[in-house]
């Protein structure tokens, strides 16, 4: 395999999951510091009923709640970029946390001393060559939005998000070339609390309601690409949702009719941001639902006069679908949930591993946008046994050495791959249950699921696995 020389090799994480100090700083609460942890069957993510949600808000009792505390990355992020520096990261892609720097997220001024955090963790990057790759919206935004304003389907959402988005780039564009708006926004379909602030409780049509707050987010991030474009012409705005790759179950002409659409719907998300207009398919769906999203001529033009420079995408598992899918055996792939495939192995979390799917993905992606492609999440959650010095992690090197190979096999392919960042490249706490067992890392982190531990780091076997494979770029990963 040859990877093109300036090959972005790195990893990512979300300031929800590692910052922790989510009352230090003059932070305000994000919408997912009120998730308490969950079991692997019944992930969080998929809301609190709005009694909890309050109880919760109001609670301080921080031990039950995890991303409170995340792995301390607040206080000890010069000691993990280091960590990434010597396994040679060129690249770490992570989020900044909305409500750091505006608390409330409506206020008219940001917070000091968030924007002087993250000009640290730039600087220190920087210091170690390595470029930084910023998610402005990883699911944490200010909890305030989505209690006043119902999150995302209030269209005032849009000018708040303007105003964060005009702040980054004033204090970090000179040292920051690529950015992503939103992190997985089909999340805003799939769990619309999570992803959007919407609480179901204060809405009347939900499925309305999702659209329309979709809505006001791709015109948002159309917004922000327009600045950027305008006023920072060096940087690079990508656009980010989960790839739910799925095959046909058989050849029946039904079974790839459902694959058809429910591929189609895959892609809508992306389709919105790299061609500007919505799919045909979406507006049909709209018609026969009764669904009424309000789309101004303005928004019409914003979306096709300012798309998006790169694509990006999270990949970890596929699933397979089928016309009638009842009694079918089911399993998870991130987000969603669809028939288990026998020809695949599966983590512990019942994702299965499909590292032959990401070259097909990306093969398909690259045909549908033509545009240059980044691998953003890209992981293998498990379980982990800590020797008290590391981790012999072989399972994790088979796993990553086999979708290194697909990234190579479809750039030989002549797709344009320019990245790729393994997800959770330091332990940190799960998004989907909040958990610490579910351990993605290089790096271990000395915390169990209850906050216990000396927060220590540890290098695993990985570790130098992948300091070998930067090195050579890819070539060496036996």
């Amino acid at each position: 395999m040859t990877f093109p020389e300036h090959f972005l090799w790195g990893g990512s994480f979300a300031a929800n999951q590692v910052e922790g100090a989510y009352n230090e700083g003059g932070k305000g609460l994000s919408e997912v510091d009120i998730f308490p942890k969950s079991d692997r069957k019944h992930g969080g993510i998929f809301g609190l009923p709005y009694d909890e949600l309050c109880f919760a808000m109001n609670d301080t009792d921080d031990q039950k709640y995890p991303k409170r505390r995340g792995i301390d990355f607040y206080h000890r992020y010069k000691e993990d970029i280091a960590l990434f520096a010597e396994m040679g990261f060129k690249v770490l892609r992570f989020s900044i946390s909305w409500p750091r720097i505006f608390p409330n997220g409506d206020e008219e001024e940001p917070n000091a001393e968030g924007i002087a955090f993250y000009h640290n963790v730039i600087n220190e990057l920087k210091r170690y060559g390595i470029e930084p790759l910023i998610t402005m919206s990883h699911f944490e935004m200010p909890l305030n939005l989505a209690l006043k304003y119902n999150g995302w389907t209030d269209r005032r959402l849009i000018q708040y998000f303007e105003r964060y988005a005009e702040t980054l780039f004033r204090e970090y564009a000179k040292d920051v070339k690529y950015w992503i708006t939103f992190n997985e926004i089909d999340a805003t379909i799939h769990i619309p609390f999570y992803g959007a602030g919407i609480i179901p409780e204060h809405t009347d049509n939900l499925e309305q309601a999702k659209y329309q707050a979709l809505h006001h987010q791709f015109v948002a991030s159309a917004l922000v690409t327009k600045l950027a474009h305008t006023s920072y012409p060096e940087v690079k705005i990508g656009c980010m949702a989960t790839k739910n790759l799925k095959y046909p179950a058989t050849c029946k002409p039904s079974d790839c009719m459902q694959w058809l659409k429910e591929t189609e719907m895959d892609g809508f998300y992306t389709d919105v941001q790299a061609f500007g207009e919505y799919p045909y398919f979406i507006r049909n769906l709209w018609k026969t639902q009764g669904i009424e999203v309000q789309i101004t001529d303005e928004d019409r033009k914003v979306l096709k006069e300012n798309t998006v420079d790169f694509i990006s995408f999270s990949y970890y598992a596929s699933l397979v679908t089928s016309a009638d899918g009842a009694g079918k055996e089911k399993t998870s792939a991130n987000l969603l949930v669809g028939e288990k495939n026998p020809y695949l192995k599966q983590t512990p979390w019942g994702w299965q591993i499909d590292p032959e799917g990401l070259r097909f993905s990306l093969n398909q992606m690259y045909d549908r946008y033509k545009r240059p492609l980044f691998v953003a999440e890209n992981g293998l959650g498990t379980f982990d046994e800590f020797n008290g010095e590391t981790v012999e992690d072989d399972y994790r090197i088979d796993y990553i050495r086999d979708h290194i190979r697909a990234v190579g096999a479809a750039i030989e392919d002549g797709v344009d791959v320019f990245g790729y960042t393994y997800w959770g490249c330091i332990d940190c706490i799960s998004g989907s249950t909040s958990e610490m067992s579910k351990r993605y890392g290089f790096i271990y982190v000395d915390q169990d699921d209850d906050g216990n531990g000396t927060k220590n780091r540890y290098p695993k076997k990985s570790f130098y696995w992948y300091q070998r494979c930067i090195a050579s770029n890819g070539t060496d990963i036996d």
